[in-house]
């Protein structure tokens, strides 16, 4: 599928809304869910807790009236009392039977049930109006056990309560687990996703710059390789053109420079006189045949070499450098070439003075001979040609023996 960039931007959008989206709603859920879960447990201990305060409230009062039951004379209001208490008691213990599962539990409960209900027994059918009687100690009796009953239910509520926090705990952990893996199974897709969105989008951008650099450098075989059908594919097919023409011009300037290089060099060759041009750098970048044959130096001697560094004498250098140096005409600069002896002679104490002259040592006398003949003297005239710059400057210097007017 071909897709635009902008089409490309606007679905990495998409698709890392839609992540960090369902991250949330995922994270929420998780906390939703915990939150009830903590809840549920909350709600249930708490109405335990509640309905144990009730019991305690009811235990409380049952004690209360039990011993005024044991201590004075009991009266029908004290007993009918008491048998609203048990009526009470019973009802909360039923209700608490109801929200326990654990057997332990409702094997307490219905103790404290089956007490009661005998408490009740007891004093519907009037023994505690006799105090001679065993229906007063019966009382006292079964009192302690209920309250010996509720004691025990308390040790199970507390052990209960434990239970609960590690429950509470447990689930706050396996949630933060989920809660974890969830995050980094997004912090996956996320670096996933910055690596390959920015991949695919930077890409074409990349082969561009590659290319501008290649030009940069004046290398015209490159081309940019894209087959997409978008924005950057209608960039890269316009810079193949722009390049394609950059070639076609420079391969019409190279021969456009061949061919006034070689008019040059039949205009330097028909003055019948040395020419030679330099760069900015000082290096020898043309010698005509005049110039060649006067030096008696090949092409591969000189061209592209810093003139310090090739045999050219010493006067055309320090020509060249004054001229380069303030970038304006010099004018009938005299130069000497001097001559080259070829003819080498195993003379012993045998010099040849600044001059080109013979000096011999026979006998402790000096015996002076003729000096060599220069190659050539006479005059030399460098002719700037200005560039923009004073790197692009070249200097066109032409031999003479006689002074230009």
């Amino acid at each position: 599928m071909n897709l635009s960039l902008r089409g490309r931007v606007t679905w990495s959008f998409f698709i890392a809304n839609i992540l960090v989206l369902t991250l949330t709603f995922v994270v929420f859920d998780f906390l939703n869910n915990l939150n009830k879960e903590i809840e549920n447990i909350s709600v249930g201990f708490n109405r335990k807790s509640l309905l144990m305060d009730e019991i305690r409230i009811s235990a409380v009062s049952l004690l209360k009236y039990q011993r005024r039951l044991l201590t004075n004379k009991p009266t029908p209001e004290q007993v009918e009392k008491v048998m609203g208490l048990c009526e009470s008691f019973t009802s909360q213990l039923y209700t608490l039977d109801s929200l326990y599962q654990d057997p332990e539990a409702k094997k307490v409960v219905g103790q404290m049930l089956s007490y009661v209900d005998s408490l009740k027994l007891l004093l519907s059918k009037g023994a505690i109006f006799n105090r001679g009687g065993a229906g007063i100690s019966t009382i006292g009796e079964l009192a302690d056990k209920i309250l010996d009953a509720f004691s025990e239910f308390q040790d199970i509520q507390y052990f209960e309560s434990v239970e609960r926090n590690k429950q509470v705990k447990t689930i706050i952990d396996e949630t933060k687990r989920h809660m974890m893996i969830v995050l980094i199974i997004g912090f996956l897709f996320t670096i996933i996703l910055a690596l390959v969105v920015p991949g695919k989008i930077a890409l074409p951008f990349k082969k561009i710059k590659d290319a501008i650099r290649e030009l940069r450098d004046c290398n015209f075989d490159v081309s940019i390789y894209y087959s997409q059908d978008d924005e950057i594919g209608e960039i890269a097919r316009e810079m193949n053109k722009m390049i394609h023409a950059f070639k076609v011009f420079e391969e019409l300037r190279a021969d456009r420079i061949s061919l006034e290089n070689r008019k040059f060099g039949v205009l330097a060759n028909m003055v019948k006189k040395p020419v030679m041009v330099a760069n900015a750098e000082g290096s020898l970048i043309y010698l005509n045949d005049q110039s060649y044959s006067l030096l008696q130096v090949q092409s591969e001697d000189v061209i592209g070499k810093e003139m310090t560094d090739t045999i050219v004498p010493q006067s055309l250098i320090e020509t060249y450098e004054l001229a380069i140096k303030r970038r304006s005409k010099i004018e009938n600069i005299e130069i000497v070439i001097a001559g080259k002896n070829n003819e080498v002679e195993e003379v012993s104490e045998t010099e040849i003075d600044e001059n080109g002259v013979y000096q011999e040592a026979e006998n402790g006398e000096e015996e002076v001979k003729s000096p060599l003949e220069p190659l050539f003297q006479g005059y030399a005239n460098v002719i700037p040609i200005r560039g923009k710059e004073s790197s692009l400057d070249y200097y066109l210097m032409v031999l003479s023996k006689e002074v230009f007017t």
